[in-house]
């Protein structure tokens, strides 16, 4: 109760009393007095609880015409675009190393050897039985023309005889042998080509101990010393990994299952590395997987996009992570998304407690009812604006969301939203 109140009541009770003194007493005083105590309460009550409250206060924000941009979001490794592992197809011991990591190399150049005295001797080795595999071809022409030579003789008499010599037994031995001669020829050359072939294969084992790059590029890593011992037996070993072309790499990132639909051959995209923090690097996507992947209990898809690297600032390994426009529109109406999530407080329900009852203490009430914001059948939502002091509804359509700021537009047979129009964000707590 206020000073002046107070000061109000006294002095009316004091006036109310001296004149009373005489006529009612000191019992009639007091229940005088009491009555207007309780008159005085009335009132300050009433000047209490017609103060009320003014009404809960708004927020705003105004709504902004200008560009929207949709990004996805993802995560992967820088890696060249064309990689290679060189190994060793032969089993033995490295005898020299040309190249170390970091070196450039061209296409056919030497960079490793391996031990090659026993594939020496099993080449020699093939080149004399080539030759003796030869000479036998000479020896067997040589009984061929013998045999023939026999053969005709025998026919020859028996011409000039009228069949009476030689016998036919003897004619007969006499062409068989010249056949197996000629059998004989043939195997001979058959031997050749076998020893030809098992020396060719020994010349190119010879050849591939002497390991040459395949590609023009860059070594990246080196796993093999001299002296080291190289078991091809099962699998053929990794000695180095060449990158084609470093000024040509390509981002490999896993994209979300619930954003892959979004994602598309051609989009423009950026990412950045920590290598190089508050710089960003241009890509474009070149593919997107149709396999998924499952990496804790995460559903993904391998998505590919192509990088220049023409200063060479990207290393392959890098852990990236890279914005894929989606989508990019011009001159659309925006909104704050809080907006889209606001719905003003329901109604304050009316005290209708006893006079006794109000003038006593009370525990604090639940948080006032906010309204839902339920969506409509046609997918709209409301949107708040402040008009006059007051929030008003206004049905909208949304088009795209950036996380941020969504595109609206409002819903059939609403009045257009125009930029500039206050749309509410917050409602504030009530002034007393």
């Amino acid at each position: 109760m206020n000073a002046p109140e107070n000061r109000s009541a006294q002095d009316l009770r004091e006036l109310v009393f001296q004149g009373s003194t005489s006529r009612f007493g000191t019992r009639g005083r007091r229940l005088l007095g009491g009555g207007l105590l309780v008159l005085v309460l009335l009132a300050a009550y009433g000047l209490i609880g017609g103060k009320g409250d003014e009404g809960p206060h708004y927020r705003t924000q105004a709504a902004t015409r200008g560009e929207l941009v949709i990004n996805v979001s993802a995560t992967g490794n820088l890696q060249p675009t064309n990689s290679v592992d060189v190994g060793s197809e032969l089993s033995g011991i490295v005898d020299s190393v040309l190249v170390d990591v970091n070196d450039r190399v061209r296409k056919g150049q030497v960079i490793a050897r391996l031990d090659t005295l026993k594939l020496r001797d099993q080449v020699r080795q093939a080149r004399a039985d080539l030759a003796s595999a030869r000479a036998k071809v000479r020896q067997a022409e040589a009984t061929v023309a013998e045999t023939a030579a026999s053969l005709a003789r025998l026919r020859e008499v028996a011409r000039l005889s009228g069949g009476k010599v030689p016998s036919k037994a003897e004619l007969d031995s006499g062409e068989a042998a010249a056949l197996r001669a000629v059998a004989d020829q043939r195997v001979a050359e058959a031997t050749v080509a076998s020893a030809q072939a098992v020396l060719s294969s020994y010349e190119i084992s010879l050849g591939k101990a002497t390991i040459r790059s395949p590609i023009d590029g860059i070594v990246l890593t080196r796993k093999v010393e001299p002296g080291q011992t190289v078991a091809a037996a099962m699998t053929a070993p990794v000695l180095f990994t060449l990158a084609e072309d470093l000024r040509r790499m390509e981002l490999q990132v896993d994209v979300d299952e619930a954003d892959v639909g979004k994602v598309k051959e051609g989009q423009d995209a950026r990412f950045h590395v920590d290598a190089w923090p508050g710089r960003s690097f241009p890509a474009r996507v070149t593919r997107v997987g149709w396999g998924s992947q499952t990496k804790d209990q995460v559903v993904s898809y391998l998505t590919i996009l192509e990088v220049r690297n023409d200063d060479l600032l990207l290393r392959p390994g890098m852990t990236a992570t890279a914005e894929i426009t989606t989508a990019r529109r011009s001159g659309v109406v925006l909104v704050p998304n809080t907006a889209l999530r606001f719905s003003p407080p329901a109604a304050r329900v009316e005290d209708k407690r006893s006079l006794l009852a109000s003038l006593m203490p009370r525990p604090p009430g639940p948080p006032a009812k906010v309204a839902g914001q339920a969506l409509a059948k046609d997918g709209s939502q409301t949107l708040w604006l402040l008009k006059d002091g007051a929030p008003a509804p206004l049905r909208v359509n949304v088009l795209g969301s950036n996380g941020q700021f969504s595109e609206v537009r409002a819903a059939e047979g609403e009045t257009p939203l125009e930029a500039g129009a206050e749309v509410i964000v917050e409602a504030a707590a009530a002034r007393k």
